[in-house]
């Protein structure tokens, strides 16, 4: 099977979308002007592209091992320049996008190091950590609170902190679902 297809097209794009989504939120600089409204807008087409290509590939029989290794790169490089942007702009403290990132990138790195024995697939929980990371960013980005007022900011952190709840509690369930077929894999071997 050809890795040239529409949902790995539609990855790469999401991939390409990172840069131009932090120039344009780094660019605004916190004026929440038209560059801010087009940086939120460009990353939630991109994050919810992440739903499309899972799905184009699933339903049409294009699951590729390209696709396997590069849409969880493409989603980590958005919602990573999302996160630093954020902070940079001091709208997001530090050590939440920290948490975040490592979780991710930590999960993300262990993933590729034991793909020899076949990709491991998301959990529910990690896929609601996904969905609630998506809305806690894009309610972020979009300066909802210029028309609405300050109080959207409370809203804001309130979805920021049941994402990074989600993100903390689905990583320790990935360690320790990882540990424990470790263990039978292991106990298998030594039989």
């Amino acid at each position: 099977m050809s890795n040239w297809n529409l949902p790995n097209a539609i990855t790469i794009v999401r991939i390409l979308f990172a840069p131009v989504f932090f120039w344009l939120l780094l660019a605004d600089a916190g004026h929440d002007g038209p560059l801010r409204w087009w940086a939120a807008v460009l990353f939630i087409v991109g994050i919810a592209s992440d739903g499309i290509d899972g799905h184009l590939a699933r339903s049409r029989g294009l699951v590729t091992e390209l696709g396997k290794l590069l849409d969880p790169i493409a989603d980590k490089v958005l919602t990573g320049a999302a996160l630093v942007g954020l902070s940079i702009l001091g709208e997001l403290w530090w050590w939440v996008t920290i948490v975040i990132l490592v979780r991710e990138i930590g999960i993300t790195v262990y993933r590729f190091a034991v793909i020899r024995g076949g990709v491991i697939p998301a959990s529910r929980g990690g896929k609601l950590k996904t969905v609630a990371q998506a809305i806690a960013i894009s309610l972020a980005l979009v300066p909802l609170w210029v028309p609405l007022g300050d109080w959207v900011h409370w809203v804001n952190w309130v979805f920021m902190g049941i994402a990074l709840v989600l993100t903390i509690i689905s990583g320790l369930d990935y360690l320790w679902n990882a540990v424990k077929l470790h263990r039978e894999k292991k106990g298998q071997t030594d039989a």
